[in-house]
């Protein structure tokens, strides 16, 4: 348990430091950047059958410009931030990633590592019970708050699941809207 919430405190304080430290329009360059690592493969991108596997690794919410954009609301943030609370759950990496992704790189520029290996860590901390909550688990819209059109804070007591989280557990997240979706940023 101690473990768990030595590093759950460590990713949530790097996290916060990267925040600080990086303004949008360079987690707007990693947002950019990311697609492009996928298309390594841009023979794979030809047949029908192989963009839907590619698709699934990005997950679609990856490349919102060439889809509709994400709705720029409480609500679109809520949605976004309850498919990231699914993903832990489910402990799918990609999307954590994808959703994570400017608050990740960000604190792999401050020495953490890649969100990927950083979340396999974060994950092993997660017990069984807590993975399962967080496959179902929603928001209270009351517990949100809305601090400018494009910045929305998601407090830990707004998280509704069957097992109960705390700071040190899941911690608070900041979400913002960039490149047409919500990315959790701090």
């Amino acid at each position: 348990m101690r473990a768990r919430t030595i590093v759950s405190v460590a990713v949530s304080a790097c996290v916060v430091l990267v925040a600080c430290s990086c303004g949008p329009e360079r987690t707007k360059e990693d947002t950019d950047a990311k697609p492009s690592q996928p298309s390594a493969s841009t023979t794979a991108e030809e047949p029908s059958a192989t963009p839907s596997a590619s698709a699934r690794t990005e997950k679609p919410s990856a490349t919102p410009t060439g889809d509709q954009p994400a709705p720029r609301t409480k609500e679109g943030a809520i949605e976004r931030y309850e498919q990231y609370l699914h993903a832990l759950g489910h402990e799918d990496i990609d999307t954590v990633c994808d959703v994570a992704g400017p608050a990740a790189k960000k604190a792999q520029d401050q020495g953490l590592g890649p969100c990927t290996s950083t979340y396999a860590t974060v994950l092993q901390m997660i017990s069984p019970a807590q993975k399962k909550a967080l496959q179902t688990a929603t928001v209270d819209p009351k517990r949100v708050v809305v601090r400018t059109p494009a910045k929305v804070e998601m407090p830990v007591d707004a998280v509704r699941a069957s097992a109960t989280f705390s700071e040190s557990d899941l911690g608070s997240y900041t979400l913002e809207y960039l490149k047409n979706d919500w990315y959790i940023t701090d």
